[in-house]
């Protein structure tokens, strides 16, 4: 599949597509899965469903037209098109990803289900078109899923934020002013995570020497993001948190990339 202009054409059409699917179905389902989650009393899970949809909207649909670039420069044989068809592969497998979670939550359907899977179909074909090392495709899939978990991190303390919000009585109680406000610092620090973790990937794919600190970087901030109200979140609901598979597989990743054979495997270096 190296250098298969044809193959990352049709591949960059399909990224494309994923962008113009994105826009009908979150378009289609926005209001719908914020009145159904406020119809449930979970007025604090609509309004961060009414900001992420809208993020995740605005990313993917440029991923998907960034695809049209991509396109143009394997109908001209240019060695960079693959590289940035992985670009918009990784925007857009987040973007079809996570809308899944609030929808399936409120038993609505699923559609941008669709979009995850030709993105996925998009970032394995673009990376054997590239001739990327079959280990470090592996390697960066595990940050992927680093990438994926560590972003709903920095949701998650959307919707906490607001079940504790701030009054006189809770800072008498002295009960939820803490974590009110670690959710407010935790939120961005996820996000840049998350962020992190996908230049890490691109990085990686190119065999740059910086990726490994940046991968370190990566790993810390979903550490310090996630750990945190993770550990807090297992004494309130008496079992294991979901904030805590993002620091969790970040923890093992910044093993893995301090390792001497990880760096020469991303650096091609012997």
């Amino acid at each position: 599949m190296k250098n298969n202009n044809k193959l990352g054409a049709i591949l960059a059409i399909v990224g494309l597509l994923s962008g113009i699917l994105l826009l009908y179905f979150l378009a289609e389902t926005y209001n719908t899965v914020i009145h159904t989650h406020f119809a449930a009393g979970e007025w604090e899970e609509s309004n961060t469903v009414r900001v992420v949809y809208a993020v995740l909207g605005w990313l993917g649909i440029s991923a998907g037209a960034l695809s049209a670039a991509v396109l143009w420069g394997f109908l001209k044989k240019q060695s960079w098109a693959w590289f940035w068809g992985a670009v918009a592969a990784t925007i857009l497998l987040l973007a079809g990803f996570f809308p899944m979670i609030p929808a399936a939550d409120s038993g609505l359907p699923t559609p941008t289900l669709w979009v995850f899977f030709l993105a996925a179909i998009m970032w394995f074909g673009m990376l054997l078109i590239g001739n990327v090392d079959k280990k470090v495709i592996a390697l960066t899939f595990t940050a992927g899923l680093a990438y994926v978990l560590t972003f709903i991190d920095g949701v998650a303390p959307i919707s906490k934020f607001q079940s504790t919000f701030q009054s006189p009585e809770m800072f008498v109680k002295n009960t939820d002013a803490f974590w009110n406000g670690m959710y407010v610092m935790s939120q961005q620090v996820n996000w840049w995570g998350a962020a992190a973790w996908a230049i890490f990937i691109f990085a990686a794919i190119k065999q740059k020497s910086w990726a490994v600190p940046v991968g370190i970087f990566a790993g810390v901030m979903s550490m310090i993001g996630g750990y945190p109200i993770g550990i807090h979140n297992v004494f309130e609901v008496n079992r294991f948190s979901m904030f805590l598979p993002a620091p969790i597989l970040s923890t093992i990743l910044l093993v893995i990339l301090c390792l001497p054979n990880t760096q020469k495997l991303i650096t091609g270096q012997d």
